[in-house]
């Protein structure tokens, strides 16, 4: 599939999921997620997809840091309501990650493999986005500082002329360049950046 190189060049995810195990969908129940899979979630890679999917990487690391995250065991909350600014894009991203849903969410078999309950929004924290390891209650709250990493100032005006729909081809294929080079640097040049995303244990 025609993607930017660099997307394979992002950390990917690795998570135990005993109910992919159960089912026979992985036989050790072993998940791994790539930068790509959240693109293809999103329908779109930007900024707001590629901090969602780093601050999830981040928050597994530190919650897991000598074992495999498990996934479906872990809560992740908002302090926005679903429906504020990009809430709701970045709660897609780390639900696919860590199979955390709310009330819609896989009801389990037997009693096992409940997914519901552990997605929550508009919740009174602080910090913007927690996520809490259920077994050992450990929680960590992860903040991404996008604008750490500026665009390009030609990119405003690219992307103006772009969606007016008055762009040159040379024109959109240097917007197209420059929006995905913003979203290299901060997965590549600054995901290890403190400055840029924050992990404070909560």
């Amino acid at each position: 599939m025609n993607h930017p190189v660099f997307f394979d060049e992002i950390p990917r995810i690795t998570l135990y999921d005993p109910l992919a195990e159960f089912l026979g969908a992985t036989q050790d129940g072993i998940m791994q997620y790539g930068y790509f899979d959240a693109v293809r979630l999103a329908g779109h890679s930007c900024p707001t997809v590629a901090s969602a999917y780093w601050s999830t990487y981040k928050a597994l690391a530190f919650l897991y840091p000598q074992a495999t995250p498990i996934r479906g065991e872990i809560k992740v909350e908002f302090s926005q309501d679903s429906a504020s600014g990009v809430t709701g894009v970045v709660a897609n991203v780390a639900s696919m990650l860590t199979g955390a849903m709310a009330d819609n969410g896989f009801k389990g078999i037997g009693g096992r493999f409940d997914r519901r309950k552990r997605l929550f929004f508009a919740v009174d924290m602080p910090g913007e986005m927690r996520f809490t390891r259920l077994d050992t209650n450990q929680a960590v709250q992860v903040a991404a500082n996008l604008q750490q990493v500026p665009a390009s100032p030609r990119l405003a005006q690219l992307m103006a002329s772009c969606v007016a729909d008055t762009a040159t081809q040379t024109e959109t294929a240097e917007f197209r360049q420059l929006w995905q080079e913003r979203v290299r640097s901060i997965l590549l040049d600054h995901g290890d950046d403190p400055q840029v995303f924050v992990v404070t244990p909560a």
